[in-house]
């Protein structure tokens, strides 16, 4: 599949301070609109207090004011929207604002469960994480681009880090589909979540590289903040299937 997915490290409890709070301080602040408050003003004491939180983590400037636009996307959902399309997309781009995050190429959890159901287990339902007051439907998995996919929790990374590493079914159905060294960028993820005490958010095209040039590779969030690992990976296949093109071509 060509699907550009990235997995992001980051718990409930983030999700909720730098996402969920973020939201309903905007909404809060936009609610008080009035005779002598425009909603412009409104926003922008918002914005305020957004790139100040954003400062305090250390977001430069540039991001900080993209976090606080994907925020002010956020706001705008409404509640017969999808969750995955959503709220799940914009948590996993704020979620590079803060730390790392990794890619790999095509190969999701969420394609892992399409194949094998069984590896459910190793997943949290979105239904479980978020705030009742967000009532849109959830898929809880990767169903197109610019989506959110599954969730796997923290106690489910501990979980699926030792099996793929003592269980050989587990390790021969995870380098199936993260095949050619993506399932060392996969344990990377993994490893750093269960460092942080976390849990993984999926998501697909946060981040488009261009294998060509890569500096001009589109992202939502931090470019800067991407593990490089993954993206080389997908820059090297890439340079081989242009390489055996143009052979064929001269061959012809």
């Amino acid at each position: 599949m060509g699907f550009d997915v990235t997995f992001h490290p980051i718990s409930p409890k983030e999700m909720n301070d730098w996402y969920f709070q973020k939201l309903e301080l905007i909404k809060e602040k936009l609610n008080k609109t009035n005779f002598f408050k425009s909603s412009k003003k409104c926003l922008e004491e918002s914005k305020n207090e957004i790139l100040k939180f954003a400062n305090q983590y250390g977001i430069e400037p540039l991001y900080a004011e993209k976090y606080f636009n994907v925020l002010k996307v956020g706001t705008e959902t409404k509640d017969d929207d999808i969750f995955d399309k959503t709220h799940g997309f914009y948590m996993a781009v704020v979620q590079g604002f803060f730390r790392e995050y990794y890619y790999t190429r095509g190969s999701a959890f969420s394609f892992l469960i399409a194949e094998k159901p069984e590896y459910i287990e190793y997943t949290t339902p979105w239904e479980d994480i978020i705030p009742h007051a967000y009532p849109n439907k959830i898929n809880n998995n990767i169903t197109e681009n610019y989506c959110s996919g599954v969730y796997i929790g923290q106690k489910q990374v501990i979980k699926l880090l030792d099996d793929i590493e003592n269980n050989t079914q587990v390790y021969r159905d995870m380098e199936a589909l993260w095949s050619d060294g993506q399932l060392d960028v996969l344990k990377k993820a993994l490893s750093k979540a269960k460092e942080l005490e976390c849990g993984i958010l999926e998501a697909t095209d946060v981040i488009t590289p261009n294998p060509i040039r890569p500096n001009e590779s589109e992202c939502f969030s931090d470019l800067f903040h991407c593990d490089k690992d993954g993206v080389y990976l997908y820059i090297d296949t890439a340079m081989q299937q242009l390489s055996e093109i143009m052979k064929e071509d001269k061959n012809k």
